[in-house]
């Protein structure tokens, strides 16, 4: 089977690369405009593979995706393309609608116009699926989980403009009849996480010995989930899913903000018992909460375990244990990104 995949060079999108060049027979085209998150170092495994290819285009250049669908002719799209941290859409929103929504209706359309070409039986088997987050459902209580009928309530720039991009996808399945499928799934965490998300900087900044920032009295609350489990629970979907279905992925693994930087600070003091820095737990400092931070996300991953027979493998403690180790062992890697553009700094204080 030949596999679109868009941002395959992103945190979520590499991790699903390798894994389809690892452990399935596929091809994939990786889409990726390599913006400050796009990183073809986390390809390395791949990019050695001769089923995998690169082009360097923009999801929102509609002449380029029609080019690379008439060179690739795919059986399936995975669409991971997206401008995806919060913080940065509350200083900018505009790259999060050009890209989660000009862009997505662009992949559309090339989609759409491929699919159309296919002979009946390609256009059955033909797959668009689009991976989304929690994050379009607003906020939680004290109780209660996210399900795939939970009402959206978007809070921030970053998820409406990913809920606008869900009811795209959906519109384009029930107007045009392209078999679409969705995902949407929790924070994700593992190895190669650029390091503006709060587990690498975590580390990354205590490895430094700088303070770490926790917003508010860090109570907010996420389910994590490992990028490796999700990338296997994407292609699940994209294999066993229902057209016109969404189905959440979630890794059961609620925790506190403050509990994981605290998870992370214990780790460190065990794997650097000679850092100048231990205990790390004294760099912890609280900030000012950042506008419109929602308070709680849990994902009821009901319907894709009993549906597909998902499971994620990493419990939360050895999938951070696994991280933090992964951080300490590939200093070249992550060096490299922060010699860029970002340098671990506080965003998302506009407003």
């Amino acid at each position: 089977m030949k596999i679109l995949v868009t941002g395959g060079a992103g945190f979520i999108g590499s991790a699903v690369v390798r894994h389809i060049v690892r452990d399935t027979d596929w091809s994939v085209a990786n889409v990726d405009k390599l913006t400050y998150a796009g990183n073809l170092e986390s390809l390395a495994e791949a990019r050695t593979s001769n089923r995998h290819r690169h082009f360097k285009v923009d999801i929102c250049d509609r002449a380029a995706l029609d080019a690379v669908f008439q060179e690739v002719r795919p059986d399936a799209v995975l669409h991971l393309a997206a401008e995806s941290h919060v913080d940065r859409s509350i200083d900018g929103a505009a790259p999060f609608i050009e890209t989660n929504i000009a862009g997505t209706y662009a992949l559309l359309e090339a989609t759409l116009a491929h699919w159309r070409t296919l002979d009946e039986a390609a256009r059955m088997r033909f797959r668009f699926q689009h991976i989304s987050t929690d994050e379009v459902f607003g906020s939680l209580g004290a109780t209660g989980r996210f399900t795939e009928t939970t009402p959206y309530q978007p809070n921030s720039p970053y998820s409406a403009s990913k809920a606008a991009s869900d009811h795209l996808v959906r519109a384009w399945h029930h107007t045009y009849g392209l078999p679409t499928l969705a995902t949407n799934c929790s924070n994700n965490y593992g190895p190669y996480h650029f390091p503006e998300k709060l587990i690498p900087l975590v580390i990354l900044r205590a490895l430094g010995g700088e303070s770490l920032p926790v917003y508010g009295k860090g109570e907010n609350v996420r389910d994590w989930l490992h990028v490796e489990d999700h990338a296997e629970a994407l292609t699940l979907v994209l294999r066993k899913g229902r057209p016109g279905e969404t189905y959440n992925v979630g890794g059961d693994s609620e925790r506190r903000n403050i509990d994981v930087v605290r998870a992370i600070c214990t780790l460190l003091d065990e794997m650097l018992p000679g850092s100048p820095n231990r205990p790390h737990e004294k760099l912890i400092k609280f900030v000012t909460d950042r506008p419109g931070h929602d308070a709680r996300y849990a994902i009821d991953a009901t319907k894709i375990k009993a549906e597909l027979g998902w499971q994620p493998r990493h419990s939360f403690d050895s999938g951070l244990r696994d991280t933090v180790r992964w951080f300490l062992d590939n200093r070249p890697w992550w060096e490299r990104v922060m010699s860029g553009a970002y340098r671990g700094e506080r965003l998302g204080l506009s407003g």
